[in-house]
């Protein structure tokens, strides 16, 4: 087995332990028996519902990444980027969190362009948009809400959540500060020079920040439609808690997931547990809710297994004709 390989089965095997360790250790403090009845009495329309505004979410992170990449002015198909968001969403099941789905779906459309720092900038933008609407929802949301709430130990993670982002913001967005950074790689020069390149084609954002301002927004409405979803999932399970919560809690959930597991199991339950406490929510049913969260994207993530399968077959049959014609013109 090469070496590539065994790294590659080792990081599963420890993603995999994480998620089995967190998730023993959640079960085995919470009333199992007393969640399992309350998972058996979900309400099944309240749960339709939250798996609907889950389904469109999706759509609205797609298209947000289709903002962006129409800004940079990057040449691909529209049915190619549904095509590796959907992929990328598969992969997220497997590989270490989100980082994994932005790995495929910039190898996938950097199989179909030739201006490959318009990709990755592309992808890499998009994922500071999703952790710029983060640090706002959960902002606004902890201030308008903070008398309900009361709690100051969530302080210190939204600060260190915006002021993360603005850090990098300001160095991906200042040609010093990157050349600065760049120079780590001086021995490397052909990768520093793909890093500025893509640099260049961040700063094509700060020309058209009408297109990153949508993207903003974009962010934003998905966080509160994500918060929706828990909301729906939480009215299933019986649970009568104002939506502020959700939309305070729901986005530091997303960012405990992304830390490598399979697709954040265990790291979302954990933080969903804890989180919900604070509003009054028993343990197994806080866990539920990412459990829940969980079934939804593995369903959608299936849908990016199938779009894999079929594009994939269809993709060989097509190579396989041209093959046989060109085979035949020969002979």
């Amino acid at each position: 087995m090469s070496d590539q390989k065994s790294k590659t089965v080792l990081s599963f095997i420890l993603r995999f332990g994480l998620s089995g360790i967190l998730l023993w250790y959640l079960f085995s403090k919470i009333d199992l028996k007393a969640t399992i009845e309350v998972l058996k009495s979900a309400d099944v329309l309240w749960l339709s519902a939250a798996g609907f505004v889950f389904l469109i979410c999706n759509f609205i992170i797609l298209f947000r990444w289709w903002v962006l990449i129409r800004a940079l002015d990057l040449s691909v198909s529209l049915a190619n980027v549904i095509r590796y968001y959907f992929i990328g969403l598969f992969g997220n099941l497997f590989l270490p969190s989100a980082i994994g789905g932005d790995i495929i779906k910039i190898i996938g459309l950097c199989k179909d362009s030739s201006e490959k720092p318009k990709v990755v900038a592309s992808v890499l933008l998009d994922r500071l948009s999703g952790f710029a609407s983060i640090v706002i929802v959960s902002v606004l949301a902890f201030v308008f809400g903070y008398r309900l709430i009361n709690d100051n130990s969530l302080v210190m993670p939204i600060i260190i959540l915006a002021l993360g982002s603005f850090m990098v913001a300001g160095i991906l967005f200042n040609e010093r500060l990157y050349e600065f950074g760049c120079r780590v790689f001086n021995g490397l020069p052909k990768f520093k020079k793909a890093l500025m390149d893509m640099h260049y084609d961040v700063m094509l954002l700060s020309s058209r920040k009408k297109e990153g301002f949508k993207a903003i927004g974009l962010s934003c409405l998905s966080q509160a439609f994500f918060a929706t979803s828990y909301f729906c999932v939480a009215n299933a399970l019986h649970q009568d808690i104002s939506f502020v919560y959700f939309l305070i809690f729901v986005p530091l959930i997303c960012v405990a997931a992304a830390v490598p597991s399979i697709g954040g199991l265990g790291v979302r339950e954990m933080g969903a547990a804890y989180l919900f406490a604070k509003a009054g929510m028993e343990s197994g049913i806080g866990a539920s809710l990412g459990l829940v969260n969980f079934i939804f994207m593995v369903i959608v993530g299936l849908i990016g297994g199938l779009v894999y399968v079929f594009t994939f077959s269809s993709g060989r049959v097509q190579r396989d004709s041209s093959d046989t014609v060109i085979a035949r013109q020969k002979s």
